[in-house]
């Protein structure tokens, strides 16, 4: 359910049916638009002016779909020099100044000083299986505002181990990937 190397679509908001190039490399899956879609959909209400995170960006299509739908900037973390290269060229071209690309692992990013976020994606390469080290890190390092969203994509019947206080608002399924937004709570959730 991955668009093919070459070129993606951004699909709304301001920056809709901008194209960004991406590179043909091992591991690297553009989210689909028809997952991008109905994430921005569940997002609308609360995207608005927000401070993201795309964590193991990629192409940074998600954090670019965010700024054209009114996020108020996005940091992009991507650790592949060629992919940071070209996001940052996509941002240039596109002329999207709210967006800061760190060329460096996600762990890595995530040891330095903590700068609180609303929201924040997590679609790491699914071989590295980062997704438990990288939701400890965000929720113990302070990244996070009190009532954060994360989105996490992984693979369908995936077992991990994501921080109490993370409670599931929305999920679904594209083939054998399952993509699913997460609300932060301060304190656990009543059941």
């Amino acid at each position: 359910m991955r668009a093919s190397p070459g070129r993606i679509r951004i699909i709304g908001g301001q920056l809709r049916n901008s194209r960004l190039d991406v590179p043909d490399l091992p591991g690297l899956r553009p989210t689909s638009e028809r997952v991008r879609e109905t994430l921005f959909n569940w997002l609308t209400p609360t995207l608005a002016g927000v401070r993201a995170l795309d964590l193991c960006a990629g192409t940074g299509a998600l954090g670019i779909e965010a700024l054209s739908r009114g996020a108020a900037a996005v940091q992009f973390v991507e650790p592949e020099r060629a992919v940071a290269q070209a996001l940052g060229d996509n941002l240039v071209r596109l002329k999207v100044a709210a967006g800061e690309v760190a060329a460096m692992d996600a762990i890595r990013f995530l040891h330095g000083s903590p700068q609180p976020f609303g929201l924040v994606f997590i679609d790491p390469p699914f071989a590295l299986q980062l997704w438990t080290p990288l939701a400890q890190r965000l929720e113990q390092g302070g990244w996070l505002t009190d009532a954060a969203q994360v989105y996490v994509e992984a693979p369908r019947g995936l077992s991990m181990e994501l921080p109490s206080n993370w409670a599931i608002h929305r999920e679904g399924h594209a083939g054998e990937v399952r993509y699913a937004l997460y609300r932060r709570f301060r304190h656990l959730p009543l059941s």
